[in-house]
């Protein structure tokens, strides 16, 4: 067993992701049926997140589905991975995870992000532009003020239930966002694997420039990526495949579509461009059998001294999803919950 494993949390972030032939309700159940699942193996968290107007992505409201996953759920932490600040007031925010920490106390995490709607119309409809990141750094001191009733810019006005509540604020950055998490003294949630020499310069720069605060007294490092393992390379290969298929083609038709089959995705016949970013989208990920995995993910937490490793793996076989899970919680020692899951209709 490898000791830089075993010091390791391992999480859960899941997208709810659409399949061919099932429609968005059902992503969502899906979503709360792995929280359980997850739970029963012995992650330390289960994430959603925050899309909108996205054909292969249910998830829309993050808060919301973290509610439906906490109440169904009894022991693991739930949060957002994350909830896309600049989209929303910080107020509404910081209300949203009163409200979730209130019904499910010592249980929330409050992952925040910095992306904005990625077309001019979804931005519009969500009342932002371009700019409405810029000042990032503003919005998340208004919202951690709202937490720990700091903030002054709204005299009298309060965020309740949330005020005084201890909700652990993480922020999911590379590059700037880096130095953001660190001037604000927060947990960093950096990916992907694929890019490790710019995750490692994230982390180095995060590492190198914290400034220890109320919610952290020392950095702490979520590395987040795709793991995927199975009983030989080649079926492990065939969990990334659908992914990889849907962001090609998603570069080259504009449209995010949902996952198919891997079966099907192999018979296509792709153009030159499709197949390049297909092929790029299936390199650089942790997969293969057990043996394998551990060997990779040694590598990747001892270069980047990892406190965490946050699975973002998405496929259409839900089966061979859950499968991998269950593999790589064998790997990593996790203690399984034995509680009986709640049941979902």
């Amino acid at each position: 067993m490898s000791s830089v494993i075993a010091s390791t949390r391992f999480s859960v972030l899941d997208r709810s992701r659409i399949r061919t032939g099932h429609d968005g309700p059902q992503a969502l159940r899906d979503s709360v049926r792995l929280a359980q699942e997850a739970e029963e193996l012995g992650y330390h968290r289960f994430w959603v997140s925050e899309h909108h107007s996205v054909p292969g992505v249910a998830g829309s409201a993050p808060t919301v589905l973290a509610a439906a996953v906490a109440a169904a759920t009894d022991t693991i932490r739930v949060g957002t991975g994350g909830v896309m600040l600049p989209n929303h007031q910080p107020l509404l925010v910081a209300e949203q995870f009163g409200v979730l920490e209130s019904l499910f106390p010592g249980r929330i995490d409050m992952g925040l992000g910095r992306s904005v709607g990625f077309t001019d119309g979804i931005r519009k409809a969500l009342g932002r532009d371009r700019t409405a990141a810029e000042d990032f750094a503003g919005q998340l001191t208004e919202l951690l003020g709202w937490l720990d009733g700091t903030q002054r810019s709204h005299p009298q006005v309060h965020a309740l239930p949330a005020e005084g509540l201890r909700i652990p604020p993480f922020l999911l950055a590379t590059g700037e966002g880096a130095g953001i998490a660190a001037a604000a003294g927060l947990p960093l949630v950096v990916g992907d694997l694929r890019g490790r020499e710019k995750l490692l310069s994230a982390v180095d720069r995060y590492r190198g420039e914290f400034r220890p605060s109320t919610w952290a007294a020392e950095p702490y490092v979520v590395v987040a990526g795709t793991i995927a393992v199975a009983g030989n390379r080649e079926e492990a290969r065939r969990i990334l495949i659908p992914e990889a298929w849907s962001m090609a083609h998603s570069r080259t038709h504009g449209v995010f579509p949902p996952l198919a089959p891997a079966d099907r995705i192999e018979a296509r016949t792709m153009t030159v461009k499709e197949r390049g970013l297909y092929e790029k989208g299936m390199r650089g990920h942790l997969y293969g059998t057990e043996d394998e995995v551990v060997t990779e993910l040694e590598s990747v937490i001892e270069e980047t001294g990892a406190d965490e490793v946050l699975v973002t793996t998405s496929t259409y076989d839900r089966v061979a999803l859950l499968d991998s899970l269950r593999r790589l919680a064998r790997i990593a020692r996790l203690t399984p919950h034995r509680a009986e899951p709640a049941v979902i209709r």
